[in-house]
């Protein structure tokens, strides 16, 4: 597949060369999207979203051949922006008292196999991410860089202090608490 061919077709108005650009990565970007939204269907509607936005900005794409790196940066941004406005519809007592309920049956079933999500939950939003998009999308860190507009060196700094702060809370190789 010639990328670049196929961007140059998509800016001058051809669906279904954007179509084909998006296709070549579909089960990747569904992967991203539903990293982020956490279910199929927010993860579906934040794809159809990143589309919609590709379509009416290719013109802007300088440089054809990071296209892919350009659009997983709209579908992370989309995500991002779905998921904010989901936070303020939320209201902050009806998720405080769910996440204390949920620790107390924790407490109550101490063989309960601990979920990824509630380990994470112990994370700050930045590290959380690039945990996620680092391990469980096998994202290297300049990719991660790229996707959340941030300097390397902070996507670097953000993975090493979320594994720190999860070994030190989670206990680990070396981990002296035993």
């Amino acid at each position: 597949m010639d990328v670049v061919r196929l961007v140059r077709k998509a800016k001058r108005g051809s669906k279904e060369a954007l179509l084909e650009l998006i296709m070549a990565e579909r089960d990747e970007m569904y992967r991203l999207a539903y990293t982020y939204m956490g279910n199929q269907h927010d993860a579906m509607d934040a794809l159809e979203e990143m589309i919609v936005r590709l379509y009416e900005n290719i013109g802007q794409l300088k440089k054809e051949e990071s296209f892919y790196s350009w659009s997983k940066t709209i579908l992370v941004n989309v995500c991002k922006a779905t998921l904010r406005k989901q936070k303020k519809l939320v209201l902050v007592d009806e998720w405080h008292s769910s996440h204390e309920n949920d620790r107390i049956q924790s407490l109550n079933n101490p063989n309960q196999q601990m979920e990824i999500s509630e380990m994470l939950s112990i994370l700050n939003d930045e590290q959380k991410e690039a945990i996620q998009l680092k391990y469980f999308l096998d994202f290297d860190n300049r990719t991660i860089a790229e996707m959340t507009n941030v300097p390397l060196g902070t996507v670097k700094s953000r993975v090493f202090q979320g594994l720190k702060k999860l070994k030190e809370h989670f206990g680990g190789e070396g981990d002296e608490r035993n």
